[in-house]
């Protein structure tokens, strides 16, 4: 499999590069870091991390979420997903998460799961496959694409506690899950806007 070098691209462009080449399914720098046990453990601020060159890449085969600065794998965290099967969302209340190119919509405290990061789905992509399943007969005509997709914590009210990331149990209504502290931690790094793609 071919490897990108980005290294004439301009900063603007790499972010979207690296996410197209990503989504291809193209090797870049740092995916395969040959100490990748360093980054689920390594602390990222904003004190040595620049926000604005940050994105995320979640992949659900492997239940990690990836933090990228510009073309530098920075952090792994740990992340389950919605509590139906691992295929891509289709409709409101399949209990999937979406695939695809998103960004960071809005951020804030949440009183349920510690902090919530809201990703813009569905976004002119998802309303564009959602709509090919319905004329394909795959989805009833007044099917709902749903919304409300997001990053956040754990759910303590639930009984939800961080061994359900730990040990891959998928128990969300479609967003993505992180430990407490990794959530935490990733809050104050990412800005509204950042890019987030998600693969399988």
């Amino acid at each position: 499999m071919p490897t990108l070098r980005l290294s004439k691209i301009p900063v603007k462009m790499r972010c979207y590069c690296l996410l197209l080449f990503l989504l291809l399914g193209v090797s870049v720098p740092g995916l395969n870091a040959e100490r990748e046990e360093d980054l689920y453990t390594v602390k990222v601020t904003r004190d040595n991390i620049d926000p604005d060159k940050v994105f995320l890449l979640i992949d659900k085969s492997d239940y990690r979420l990836y933090l990228y600065e510009d073309v530098t794998l920075r952090k792994v965290y740990k992340v389950v997903f919605g509590s139906r099967d691992q295929s891509d969302k289709q409709l409101e209340g399949d209990h999937r998460t979406p695939e695809g190119t998103f960004h960071i919509q809005s951020k804030r405290f949440d009183k349920s799961w510690s902090r919530f990061m809201l990703l813009d789905y569905p976004n002119e992509v998802s309303w564009t496959k959602f709509h090919q399943l319905q004329s394909e007969g795959m989805l009833p005509a007044n099917a709902s694409i749903g919304g409300g997709i997001g990053i956040h914590g754990v759910e303590y009210d639930s009984g939800i506690r961080d061994n359900y990331v730990e040990n891959r149990i998928n128990w969300t209504l479609g967003c993505i899950s992180m430990k407490t502290q990794d959530v935490a931690e990733l809050y104050e790094i990412i800005k509204v806007g950042t890019p987030v793609v998600i693969r399988r």
